[in-house]
């Protein structure tokens, strides 16, 4: 009989294993793109020769000048057993002064379940606002990475309840949550002379409670009256990019993310009279690992896209899911 690992042991085992991962993608890179003798003894490439869209999930660490703006759409399909959630995700950032920059994320979906109504037309998420300050840059020559920190406030602008005969429709959470986060960026010179830029970033985020009526994307029915509050959550994502050429990149996120306790609770109603729910409502805690491939291509500095698919296994009451995403990246 198989051994399996208590619950506790597998995501800090597995995140080792990924993290190593990351650290054998330039070789085996250079084994899958060999080049000729006299290219391997080229000089260390230089950063300036290096185009970056960025991996699928890690955000930068770097913050805009004063009056860029950078625009990023993603497309992407949450594709799990049962659903596909169809969502377009935009970062929108802008240089507010010098190692400061604010920016927002506005979120659009469709959801397409099996037995049950699809949305029953595109649905507004909520919206998040961000602003990022930069403590200190990378500078080659020393190992202290880019570092800044990252606040991101989320409002419910997306509906969540007083669903109906259309659950699909829930896109929002109805809480306001606040997400904290401190962002690291860094390159190393592979013994080629191409350029890895690594970066790892850790967050938490703390949720507001929501009141609750009727159908809602916390599993009430009709008759609920009463409230919500999502649990915190804490979310860490190591991610590395290889420069295999100054046009393309290879680049690889693992992700490890903890939810608390999801805490539903009210009544059910019934000509007036209220009753407890049949059933407990809410959710268990719940963690995962995944992990997230993509190619870049690069046509300037200032543009990008990016092709990727991230991959969640299920366990630890999460549900397995790929989701493969389309994003263009654009910096003026």
């Amino acid at each position: 009989m198989k051994r399996h690992l208590p619950a506790p042991l597998i995501a800090p085992r597995l995140f080792v294993l990924c993290l190593a991962l990351l650290l054998c993608l330039p070789g085996a890179c250079q084994r899958a793109y060999a080049q000729d003798e006299s290219s391997a003894q080229e000089l260390p490439q230089s950063r300036d020769d290096a185009w970056w869209t960025g991996p699928m999930m890690a955000s930068s660490a770097e913050t805009l000048p004063p009056g860029h703006v950078l625009l990023e759409p993603y497309l992407y399909d949450v594709a799990s057993r049962g659903s596909d959630s169809f969502a377009s995700r935009t970062y929108m950032n802008y240089g507010v002064a010098n190692n400061f920059t604010m920016g927002i994320i506005p979120v659009f979906g469709y959801n397409r379940v099996s037995n049950a109504p699809n949305s029953s037309g595109v649905q507004v998420g909520d919206v998040t606002v961000q602003a990022q300050y930069r403590l200190r840059q990378f500078h080659e020559g020393s190992w202290l990475p880019t570092v800044a920190i990252n606040v991101q406030e989320t409002f419910p602008s997306g509906k969540y309840d007083r669903l109906g005969n259309h659950a699909a429709n829930g896109m929002g959470s109805g809480a306001y949550t606040t997400t904290i986060g401190i962002d690291t960026q860094t390159y190393l010179w592979m013994p080629n002379g191409r350029i890895l830029r690594v970066r790892f970033n850790v967050a938490a985020s703390f949720s507001s409670h929501a009141d609750v009526e009727g159908v809602s994307v916390y599993g009430t029915d009709a008759h609920f009256r009463g409230h919500a509050r999502p649990g915190n959550n804490v979310f860490a994502n190591a991610a590395a990019e290889y420069s295999l050429t100054r046009n393309w990149v290879l680049a690889l996120d693992v992700v490890y993310s903890h939810n608390s306790s999801t805490r539903v609770n009210g009544q059910e109603y019934a000509n007036g009279d209220p009753f407890p729910p049949d059933v407990a409502l809410g959710a268990k805690s719940n963690r995962y690992m995944g992990f997230a491939p993509a190619v870049e291509y690069n046509w300037s500095p200032n543009i990008g896209l990016l092709l990727g698919v991230r991959i969640i296994p299920s366990g630890n009451r999460t549900t397995s899911s790929i989701t493969p995403a389309l994003a263009l990246n654009y910096v003026h």
